[in-house]
């Protein structure tokens, strides 16, 4: 990645990080593109180059790690076993969740509350919806890569997508709602292991 991408990038992640504390602090109502803009030091109308809503910025953080994985299976050696090469690819993206979710600028419970408060917005359940469609179609795409099926036809890569998207949506919920929380890497890590092992009845 050049100078120029790296700067974008850091734009984009300072922008959906401003979007993801105000929302949490203040409310997803109360919070305007013009505050998201000025919390992360740049104009409006380069927050509109970046994205289409408050919700796309609070969302594209999860969108992005979750392309992430597919990137990431690709680059997995070829004899590594295929729920193992998933665990590696998953867990690094998500592990930085444990400091993200318990934020250190606010009280942790107030910020544990906020957060759930926002993922209950209607509004931005449906961007959600939309970055884990998009998400799941990249890992389909690198599992059938790896297991030599086809999208097209076969069930299996699209089955695997959507139950590695389940375990991250399980786990991040989960999280949210444990007292005192569990951190989001270990719930991942167990998920991802029990389907692999065909979840089995505790």
């Amino acid at each position: 990645m050049g100078l120029r991408e790296r700067k974008k990038a850091e734009t984009r992640t300072a922008l959906s990080w401003a979007a993801v504390r105000l929302a949490v602090e203040r409310g997803f109502a109360q919070v305007k593109v013009e505050d998201i803009a000025e919390a992360a030091g740049v104009s409006p109308r380069t927050f509109n180059n970046y994205f289409s809503s408050k919700g796309e910025a609070i969302v594209a953080r999860h969108l992005d790690r979750s392309l992430g994985i597919a990137e990431a299976l690709r680059e997995r050696p070829d004899g590594e076993p295929l729920w193992e090469a998933i665990t590696r690819s998953v867990l690094p993206r998500f592990g930085a969740d444990d400091a993200a979710l318990a934020h250190p600028v606010a009280d942790p419970t107030e910020w544990t509350a906020g957060v759930r408060a926002m993922l209950a917005e209607p509004a931005l359940q449906g961007e959600m919806l939309r970055a884990g469609a998009r998400a799941e179609a990249e890992i389909t795409e690198a599992v059938a890569e790896r297991t030599g099926t086809d999208p097209k036809h076969d069930l299996y890569p699209h089955l695997v997508a959507a139950a590695v998207m389940a375990a991250i949506n399980t786990a991040l919920a989960h999280h949210l709602r444990t007292d005192p929380p569990v951190t989001v890497s270990s719930l991942l890590e167990e998920a991802i292991a029990r389907i692999a092992a065909g979840l089995p009845t505790p």
